[in-house]
């Protein structure tokens, strides 16, 4: 073990003499050796100076750039595709709460009508805005109630998005969508990948589990479904899934 020596400290006898001259001599040699690499190190930057300065002139003038075509392109063309974005959500809306004149009303809201956009519009004419996103979103709700599945989960797996609303509700549309086409393993996944994005969420959380429950019941995995319907029992009792859980968890065992 080292031992700690005091400043004027003078060897008592040979042995400790040497053992002063070793420590010295080894405490210059990684002092040379970090003189040495301080040095290199410095004769590198001198030489590769012109390359580094380029280098962040580079990364400053992408940051610009991206902030001003941000400023000046991006936000000026979102605004403009949200005025668009409110004739196709009309007609969207009306047709949730209407049910004859339902495919028509997700026509219109689709495709447009009278110089208006639809969903589609929006999505090509203002591509790489947030509303051209939220036009992915919007119309792939429209193709899965139109029962058009494969439209539906090509346009909800375009859609991106981080939000504890909407990101749920796409991944459980794309399971909607493969269920609807007796693809059963797909649609468990894309169950199990909106519980996970829905975290604690009132709504959809359990909305999900239970889909997963059913979806996993279908397919024979009965503890896997059993799991589902107890997390909705413990974790969502109020929800309306979990309003006649106790019956739906007996007659699963």
């Amino acid at each position: 073990m080292a031992t700690y020596k005091k400043r004027g400290y003078k060897p008592k006898n040979k042995k400790e003499e040497a053992q002063a001259q070793v420590e010295n001599s080894t405490t210059a040699e990684v002092f040379s050796s970090l003189d040495e690499s301080a040095s290199k190190t410095e004769a590198w930057v001198s030489k590769n100076q012109n390359y580094i300065l380029g280098g962040i002139i580079a990364v400053a003038v992408g940051v610009l750039g991206y902030l001003a075509y941000n400023q000046f392109i991006i936000k000026p063309k979102d605004a403009n595709a949200a005025n668009e974005f409110s004739y196709p959500m009309q007609h969207f809306n009306e047709a949730l709460t209407n049910e004859v004149q339902k495919d028509s009303l997700l026509v219109l809201a689709l495709n447009g009508s009278e110089g208006k956009f639809g969903f589609l519009d929006i999505i090509d004419e203002y591509s790489g805005t947030p509303t051209s996103n939220l036009a992915k979103y919007s119309a792939g709700m429209a193709y899965l109630n139109l029962q058009q599945y494969q439209e539906a989960i090509s346009y909800l797996e375009d859609f991106s998005s981080d939000d504890e609303v909407y990101k749920p509700l796409a991944l459980g549309g794309i399971g909607d969508a493969f269920s609807q086409l007796e693809q059963a393993e797909d649609a468990l996944d894309y169950y199990e990948k909106a519980i996970a994005a829905a975290g604690e969420n009132e709504f959809s959380a359990p909305k999900f589990l239970y889909k997963a429950g059913v979806a996993a019941l279908g397919l024979g995995y009965k503890e896997k479904a059993l799991e589902y319907f107890e997390r909705i029992k413990e974790e969502f009792p109020n929800s309306n899934e979990g309003n006649n859980i106790d019956a739906v968890i007996g007659s699963s065992q």
